[in-house]
């Protein structure tokens, strides 16, 4: 007897929603990827096979996101929480002051690590309002190592729209939850990177963006695995990569490209988010949203109901409909939609209509 399956609508905030193509091509070439006999989990990463899935991935993403000729991109382990040691022990020696701003509890996790390297500070802050907004006057030193950003917060739901000119300080941004959403101007930047969990493919690769001269005068008295010139210079090969979450990676760049690339995207997640955004402000109260409306993220859209037992009400029936992830974050509470770029603009039309029906019975 042939079981049958409801209907779900994904929003998780990471690991998220993978294209269903991309998954079912991975589906396909599960056991015998390009007539191997192999799956490509266990191909060597010293084999042709897999170094031509690998340089693949990285030449989309090149081409996708217009990085410059004097960016490298390395594929790393453990995640955005292993950068943000990895930054300080690059490039913030002993007494060197470093910039962060703080826009929720990603960056200030950043800054907590940033201080057993320096001297980091504060750049500008959004805490005393519980993040609801992106500062936009920044408070920094022209000798500063670098200025550290998030472009997107997933816990409170702000965004940067544009990004600051910071001159001759390097701008450094961890772009976890928004990179490749929207197109952006890789040269305001002297290193980018993000866990490739929330718009780039499955958990476990972590891309970064950096430009040469950055690696060129980093720290050299820093273990291997932790030098990202060890990763530049061996191609991203340096050890085992996470060969299979490459792949996937590269598959979803593809679809990307299928999808019409950056501009494309970006317009369809402005569609996404307005749908819900509309069904918030037009609630007249009955839906709270927690950021200011010049700050509000596309990729997260955080909100309450103004009663705390509906709002329990509220997301004990969302789940019973089909939708996963809408619980806000565990520390926070509320809820939060995820409308990464796999997420559907169907999946978001059906959160729209189920929210304005809750409010309607209640």
């Amino acid at each position: 007897m042939k079981q049958t399956i409801q209907p779900v609508y994904n929003f998780n905030a990471g690991p998220s929603a993978l294209p269903s193509a991309v998954l079912e091509k991975a589906q396909q070439e599960l056991l015998n990827f390009r007539g191997t006999g192999m799956s490509v989990m266990e191909l060597s990463h010293r084999s042709s096979t897999y170094e031509e899935v690998h340089n693949k991935a990285i030449t989309r993403l090149k081409t996708l996101f217009s990085i410059p000729e004097n960016y490298e991109v390395l594929f790393l382990q453990g995640g955005a929480s292993l950068q943000f040691s990895m930054i300080p022990m690059n490039f913030l020696q002993q007494g060197q002051k470093a910039a962060y701003v703080n826009t929720g509890v990603w960056a200030e996790k950043a800054f907590a690590e940033a201080k057993l390297f320096g001297e980091p500070y504060e750049a500008a802050s959004s805490k005393e309002s519980n993040h609801c907004f992106i500062p936009n006057n920044l408070s920094y030193n022209q000798d500063d190592a670098y200025i550290h950003i998030t472009s997107n917060n997933t816990i409170y739901g702000t965004q940067w729209k544009d990004f600051p000119e910071t001159g001759d300080v390097p701008l450094i941004a961890d772009m976890s939850s928004d990179i490749m959403s929207k197109t952006v101007d890789i040269s305001k930047f002297a290193m980018i990177y993000a866990g490739a969990q929330k718009n780039l493919g499955p958990s476990g690769v972590t891309v970064v963006i950096i430009r040469k001269d950055m690696i060129e005068k980093a720290n050299p008295n820093v273990p291997t695995m932790l030098k990202y010139s060890t990763h530049y210079k061996n191609n991203s090969l340096f050890n085992t990569p996470p060969t299979f979450g490459i792949y996937m990676l590269g598959e979803v760049l593809g679809w990307i490209e299928e999808k019409g690339g950056l501009q494309a995207l970006a317009k369809q997640n402005e569609e996404k988010a307005k749908l819900i955004y509309d069904a918030i402000d037009e609630s007249n109260g009955f839906y709270v949203g927690h950021a200011e409306p010049e700050s509000r993220s596309l990729m997260n859209i955080t909100f309450r109901l103004a009663d705390q037992e509906l709002e329990k009400k509220f997301l004990e029936e969302a789940k019973q409909a089909g939708f996963v992830g809408i619980n806000g974050y565990r520390t926070v509470g509320g809820c939060r939609a995820s409308t990464y770029n796999a997420v559907p603009v169907e999946a978001c039309m059906a959160l729209r209509e189920f929210m304005i029906q809750f409010q309607n019975n209640n």
